[in-house]
């Protein structure tokens, strides 16, 4: 009987991973699905691997063992933590931080989350959700300029689409807004005439809004959010495109490893995440015990290279941790032969 139950146990896993590979990020209705924490796509073969070999089920171990490698790209583990650090630990370079301030600080100490910010010590600053409101799903634009420059005088500060990007580098032209929800600031960390690094301020429409799901509003809502989110990516990779520029690319994608949605960025770009130190990275939920999703994202494109990475507690001042990395670009590297 546990051999059979093992087999059925395996099979049924198989089908479930064969619609989720067909189906995520390509069918609207799998946003749900693939809300699933992504270390569950590892979790679950490898303890059918383990039933296999108690039970000696050896047909339903290696359909386990497919299936973990078929869902590995989606399980959100990072097998390079374990490889050894480079000499210097990468930390030289531009210090920046990607952070999703949760409605900024709506409701809180404004002293306490100033003083935060700047406890960070960045070069370069990258905020989202630079508003506050959502209350019955109105937005509320807000003002804080004045107090920004007052506590950066020496940051360049660009503001639009709901970011803030402060930067130590002055900008290079005037910000881009790219989509609804994304802003693009080139800046100019050398004297050179190329040396320009582009950031990219990201905030891509969370998937669903809590509800009954049994209520035909909820689908409506959820397909409603699936061509925001279209959208919002297929602005933010026209434009990573058409960019000559090397480019730093982060912020809140509101998308897991487990969401096919990320397949949308271009090949050229390098996922920061092989520079961090974290065995099963995290980003989101920052006041849970338990964190099993990463929604926040940093690419590097265009020659710009990350040096470290890693995700920082918030202090309970948002839902989200803050990335923290270093990042080089050419024109840096250039520079430091010389």
């Amino acid at each position: 009987m546990p051999y059979c139950a093992v087999g059925w146990a395996a099979l049924l896993w198989a089908v479930f991973l064969a619609l989720h590979l067909a189906l995520n990020g390509r069918w609207w209705p799998w946003l749900a699905v693939s809300l699933l924490p992504p270390p569950v796509l590892a979790a679950v073969p490898l303890a059918l691997l383990a039933a296999a070999a108690a039970t000696g089920a050896w047909g339903a171990g290696a359909l386990a063992a497919g299936c973990l490698l078929a869902g590995w790209r989606q399980n959100g583990i990072n097998p390079r933590a374990l490889l050894p650090r480079p000499a210097g630990g990468g930390d030289d370079g531009l210090r920046l931080v990607s952070w999703n301030t949760q409605h900024w600080n709506q409701g809180g100490d404004p002293d306490r989350f100033y003083a935060f910010l700047t406890s960070l010590d960045a070069d370069v600053y990258v905020l989202q959700e630079y508003l506050n409101g959502f209350e019955g799903g109105e937005v509320w634009d807000i003002d804080d300029g004045e107090r920004l420059r007052a506590a950066f005088p020496d940051h360049h500060l660009s503001v639009d689409n709901n970011s803030v990007t402060l930067s130590r580098f002055p900008p290079a032209g005037p910000p881009v807004p790219v989509g609804a929800c994304s802003l693009r600031v080139d800046l100019r960390i050398g004297g050179g005439r190329d040396a320009v690094l582009s950031t990219y301020n990201v905030h891509i429409p969370v998937q669903l809004t809590v509800m009954n799901p049994l209520r035909p509003a909820f689908f409506r809502d959820m397909r409603r959010r699936a061509a925001a989110r279209d959208r919002e990516y297929a602005a933010l990779v026209a434009d990573l495109r058409d960019n000559p520029h090397p480019v730093l690319v982060t912020g809140d994608f509101n998308t897991s490893a487990a969401i096919g949605d990320i397949r949308r960025m271009p090949r050229s770009l390098r996922d920061a995440i092989g520079a961090c130190r974290s065995l099963c990275p995290a980003s989101w939920n920052a006041r849970a015990r338990w964190r099993l999703w990463r929604i926040d994202w940093a690419f590097t494109g265009g020659g710009a290279r990350v040096g470290s990475y890693r995700f920082r507690d918030a202090e309970g001042l948002s839902d989200h941790l803050v990335q923290e990395l270093t990042v080089t670009a050419p024109a840096m590297r250039e520079r430091g032969k010389n």
